[in-house]
């Protein structure tokens, strides 16, 4: 059976040229020499310097007062540029990383305005706003929404995403997942002792899940987010028993019944914890729930792959040495 396009005939017939013409390019021989440095100007702190989109969602500053400086703009993330790693709906890898590059060359083509207070994210990367860009690059459906914690993004993002998406734009052209997978770790990375994790983040209104976990992942290994079907009627008993009994009341706090079972849907659906329960607790109710559904509490439904990513450790994505799944 043909899967219909999602995408309209005149969006298609463009993008569809665009793959014939970026896909051989980013998919030359590893031997060609590395294009000169792109600089773009932006206007940073009120002051115009140059700087060099290395994706669409960081650059780095060559003047001026942050001289040096990798910038990670903030509120949307684009995909990854090293390689063919994002997949969902009946995208393939490889066209999703023509998108990623789409990502980039719309941020090198404009002049953004952007503002810093020089405050760095874990990864010593400068922190920066530019809501002309990100705006720019949702709305094209080349970019989505994206916060750090489970706060909801800025309004204006969000209502910038729902038209993409509704528009069918860009990323959204072949199914809207749940969640973006956006970053994968497999357990050996974790250098800091506090546990693995991988990041979700909503496609409704951009907040973050941490997927932790403690699995080792294979090199060029494709993780996918899984969706559970949900018999309703479960999630409905295992609502009534989460609530009658004692051990999880000071998990669950004082949540109102519809939110509880809120959050014991969003388990049975997606298998990671509501933002409605305390950050703190959240462990406690996975695991207390993950037992209840390994004692088949919810049933058997079918599950199917939603936002999938592959699996290349840092060391293994640029130069010589870069993994075979990115060549």
């Amino acid at each position: 059976m043909k899967t219909k396009s999602l995408v309209p005939g005149s969006a298609a017939a463009i993008i569809a040229a665009v793959f014939a013409v970026v896909l051989p390019i980013l998919f030359a021989s590893s031997t060609a020499v590395a294009a000169p440095q792109v600089r773009t100007r932006v206007v940073l702190n009120g002051d115009s310097v140059p700087v060099s989109f290395n994706d669409g969602d960081s650059f780095r500053v060559l003047a001026g007062t942050y001289s040096g400086a990798q910038a990670r703009l903030a509120g949307f993330n684009t995909l990854e540029s090293h390689g063919p790693v994002h997949q969902w709906g009946t995208w393939t890898t490889k066209e999703m990383y023509v998108l990623a590059k789409m990502a980039m060359y719309h941020g090198r083509k404009g002049v953004w305005h952007c503002t810093s207070d020089g405050k760095t994210d874990t990864y010593g990367r400068m922190l920066t706003w530019c809501p002309d860009l990100a705006e720019s690059l949702i709305r094209a459906g080349l970019a989505h929404v994206m916060t750090v914690d489970d706060a909801p993004g800025k309004p204006e993002l969000i209502k910038a995403q729902r038209e993409a998406q509704a528009a069918r734009r860009g990323l959204w052209a072949h199914g809207i997942p749940p969640f973006v997978l956006t970053s994968l770790h497999s357990v050996e990375e974790d250098t800091t002792g506090e546990g693995t994790y991988n990041r979700l983040v909503s496609s409704v209104d951009g907040h973050s899940v941490k997927w932790k976990h403690t699995d080792r992942y294979d090199e060029c290994a494709k993780i996918c987010q899984m969706i559970y079907s949900v018999d309703e009627a479960k999630v409905d008993e295992v609502t009534e028993s989460v609530a009658g009994d004692t051990k999880v009341s000071a998990i669950v706090g004082k949540l109102s019944r519809p939110d509880l079972r809120q959050a014991v849907f969003e388990f049975a659906r997606w298998r990671h914890t509501s933002r409605a329960i305390a950050e703190d607790r959240r462990l406690e109710f996975e695991a207390y729930l993950q037992a209840k559904a390994d004692a088949g509490a919810f049933g058997t439904g079918s599950r199917q792959p939603g936002s999938c990513m592959v699996h290349v450790p840092f060391e293994r994505r640029y130069g010589g040495g870069r993994a075979a799944c990115l060549r």
